[in-house]
C-alpha cells in the first residue's frame, strides 16, 4: 500500500470587519488561486481600504502555516477565500417630522485558506489561473510551431 501524502490547509479569520461584505468580495475575488508573494502584491496595489484588513488576514494564515506546520510562506497559496455576512450595527437618523429612518452599518468575517503548492513551490497554484495559464501556454506553442 502506497503512502498518500496530503496537502496542508491552514486558515486564518477575521471576525467582525466593519466593511460591508460586498466591498469585500470585490478584493478578495482578486487573491483567489494566487501564490501567496502574488497576492501580497496584489494587495499591496489595491485602492480600497479593506484589502489592508484581507493584507492582514493573509499575514495571519501565513504564519499560522509557518508556526504551526512549518511550512515556507513562499511554497504556498491561496486555495480558498471568502467572505461572510457579519452582525449588523443598528443606528438610527433623526428625519424630518419627528420621524426617524435606520442605518445599517455591516461587518463581515473574512476567511482565508492556504494550502501548499503541489509541486512543492515551483510553478503557480492550481485553480482557475492555472488553467488560464496553461491554455495561452499551449496556444503560445502552438503559435510558435506554426512558424
Amino acid at each position: 500500500m502506497a503512502a498518500v501524502e496530503t496537502k496542508r490547509e491552514v486558515r486564518a479569520v477575521a471576525k467582525t470587519v466593519r466593511v460591508s461584505p460586498r466591498k469585500a468580495r470585490l478584493v478578495v475575488d482578486h487573491i483567489r488561486g494566487r501564490t501567496v508573494p502574488e497576492a501580497r502584491t496584489i494587495l499591496a496595489f489595491a485602492t480600497r481600504a479593506v484589502a489592508d484588513d484581507v493584507e492582514k488576514v493573509l499575514r495571519s494564515a501565513v504564519a499560522n502555516a509557518e508556526s504551526a506546520h512549518g511550512l515556507n510562506g513562499d511554497d504556498l497559496y491561496v486555495s480558498a477565500v471568502y467572505v461572510d455576512e457579519g452582525p449588523t450595527i443598528k443606528r438610527w437618523r433623526p428625519r424630518a417630522r419627528g420621524r426617524m429612518s435606520p442605518i445599517k452599518k455591516r461587518t463581515c468575517h473574512i476567511t482565508i485558506q492556504v494550502s501548499e503548492l503541489a509541486d512543492g513551490g515551483a510553478g503557480s497554484a492550481t485553480g482557475e489561473t492555472t488553467s488560464k495559464r496553461l491554455r495561452s501556454r499551449a496556444r503560445r506553442r502552438k503559435k510558435e510551431a506554426t512558424a
